[in-house]
């Protein structure tokens, strides 16, 4: 069967034609050689058929992708591997602080602040310049799940209930300048065009474009644990109990693999590949 007459399940359910381009462009935007992602493509295309769901033809990619490339495929996994940061939000909100961190602001994470009206839980607040934006984190673990206009109306009330209350004390030295909303998925069309209006902040897994979750955490190789091939899950879960959420922190903590029972000759090959994966 040629691949362009293969019709494939998408996450949402609707069906489209398969475009093997699509996949040769995701295993290169992972760093894949353009050899390495030519043999994976003639690897898969046998195995695919009418009505092969995205979500196995992933897995196929990822597992041939892991015999040829372990790093890349440690960058090809991390949309899954944020996935598999839950079921809280709170390593996704450790990971959403760590990318602020690098971008030069002053965080803190799960902060209670004063409205106008009420008291707000906010899940990041970063500080830069002068100026302090509230970041509500929204995670799901669902891929499929999007954050609709709601989503944003709600989150910017909560801002201006906020800001009422911080730009009118003068025992804050920062101006509260911009709200911000961040998702591991995506935002709807009017959820986007509502934020853009009243000037809240988006950043979703592609959101801006170009600039969104992926692009900054491959910027800043600021990866989730949960991307190592060379980790179990059990370790994976384990490791996130110890309070560690990023590769980064994994490496600068090797007492951990002796705490949750790591062999030293498998704390050597995962050390490598946080090395080569963030280049350390």
């Amino acid at each position: 069967m040629k691949d362009e007459s293969i019709i494939i399940q998408k996450a949402n359910g609707d069906h489209e034609k398969f475009d093997v381009n699509k996949l040769k462009a995701s295993l290169l935007r992972s760093t894949a050689t353009e050899h390495e992602a030519d043999v994976i493509v003639a690897e898969i295309l046998p195995q695919l058929h009418d009505g092969i769901s995205t979500k196995k033809i992933y897995r196929k990619a990822f597992a041939s992708l892991k015999k040829h490339n372990r790093i890349s495929a440690s960058r090809y996994s991390l949309k899954r591997a944020i996935l598999e940061l839950g079921p809280t939000g709170f390593p996704f909100e450790r990971l959403i602080s760590a990318l602020l961190s690098d971008n030069g602001f002053k965080t803190e994470i799960g902060i209670t602040l004063q409205g106008k009206c009420i008291t707000h839980e906010v899940d990041v607040l970063a500080e830069k310049e002068g100026n302090t934006y509230p970041v509500e984190c929204k995670f799901h673990s669902d891929p499929k799940s999007v954050s609709n206009v709601k989503v944003p109306l709600y989150i910017n009330s909560r801002f201006i209930d906020i800001q009422k209350h911080w730009n009118t004390n003068s025992a804050k030295d920062t101006f509260l300048k911009q709200g911000w909303l961040v998702t591991n998925t995506r935002f709807s069309t009017d959820a986007i065009a509502y934020a853009k209006c009243v000037d809240l902040n988006l950043l979703s897994w592609n959101y801006p474009h170009e600039n969104g979750l992926k692009h900054n955490i491959d910027r800043f190789a600021l990866y989730p644990i949960t991307v190592l091939t060379t980790l179990t899950k059990h370790e994976k879960k384990c490791i996130i109990e110890n309070d560690t959420i990023l590769t980064k922190e994994l490496y600068a903590a090797p007492h951990l693999f002796d705490k949750i029972g790591i062999s030293k000759i498998r704390k050597k090959r995962i050390l490598n590949e946080i090395k080569r994966l963030c280049n350390l």
